[in-house]
């Protein structure tokens, strides 16, 4: 009787197991993929993005000597603007595009906050192009909804509040226009 108990029980737990394992690996895949990277910080601490749920966010490579740096004002401005309402910005120094962003991370986070007043998350320097492109930047042109390769500094990917990628705003476009004010307010008006 003890035996036959004991091989119930075993039976009983190997199931739990196999189901809990089988449920979270369907949590896994319904997590949308922009929250299965994990980043390390212009200061150096690891941060999964998974911290952006419930976030609407603006994924930005930027440089600190490129004619589109001037857009880290605009930047900052939309961010104090809507970020009371679940609106991020991460932004991603690379020196792909002849060599903008020279400086190390130090460097790099001294001159956004000494020139624009940068509160917004930044993140170390990684590659957006190439062959030592950044894992997070493969996932972005390759995988994502609006795939195709990062043109220049300042290209923006706008994420909706569940990790979806909905759109794509080329370098040139400013953070304050109007077309990209109005995707991020319908995001932030979605729950």
């Amino acid at each position: 009787m003890i035996h036959a108990l004991r091989l119930v029980l075993a039976i009983v737990f190997t199931w739990s197991v196999t189901i809990y394992a089988q449920t979270e690996e369907k949590i896994m895949e319904q997590q949308p993929k922009l929250y299965s990277f994990s980043m390390k910080t212009i200061d150096g601490k690891d941060k999964p993005l998974s911290e952006y749920k419930g976030k609407v966010l603006l994924i930005v490579n930027v440089a600190s000597k490129c004619g589109h740096t001037p857009q880290y004002k605009g930047l900052e401005a939309i961010y104090e603007k809507y970020k009371d309402r679940g609106f991020m910005i991460i932004g991603f120094p690379a020196n792909n595009f002849l060599w903008q962003e020279p400086g190390t991370n130090d460097e790099i986070k001294k001159f956004c906050t000494l020139n624009y007043g940068v509160t917004f998350d930044m993140f170390s320097k990684i590659s957006v192009k190439g062959s030592d492109q950044d894992p997070l930047y493969q996932y972005l042109t390759k995988e994502s909804p609006v795939p195709g390769v990062v043109t220049w500094n300042f290209q923006k990917y706008l994420v909706d509040r569940k990790g979806n990628v909905v759109e794509k705003f080329a370098p040139g476009t400013k953070p304050e226009e109007k077309e990209v004010i109005d995707k991020i307010e319908q995001l932030l008006s979605e729950k």
